[in-house]
């Protein structure tokens, strides 16, 4: 069978990607995953068959520059406000769960 032919994505590599992304989907999740994700790779097989070579690296679709504004010091958020609304505080800072394992 072709690399045209064989389906864009099979599912143990639709399971895989779910993993290593550490997601944990239900077989209904995992079936829309593996379709979206073979479509999008429909897709790219699609693009990858245009003619680009008389186009050059560096087009860019948006001709002209635009404007940049001057780096201007500014007075920050007091910490008092920008905490305020914050779901959890801890050491005068935002507190968020850890998602780096340091074991």
């Amino acid at each position: 069978m072709s690399n045209a032919d064989s389906p864009p994505i099979r599912r143990d590599e639709a399971l895989t990607i779910a993993r290593l992304a550490h997601l944990d989907l239900s077989a209904e999740e995992m079936e829309r995953l593996t379709g979206d994700l073979g479509n999008i790779l429909s897709y790219v097989r699609q693009l990858e068959e245009l003619d680009v070579s008389a186009v050059p690296p560096t087009a860019h679709v948006q001709i002209e520059r635009l404007p940049l504004r001057a780096d201007e010091e500014t007075p920050s958020l007091p910490r008092e406000v920008a905490l305020r609304e914050a779901p959890r505080v801890e050491d005068d800072g935002f507190a968020v769960p850890a998602f780096v394992d340091e074991g």
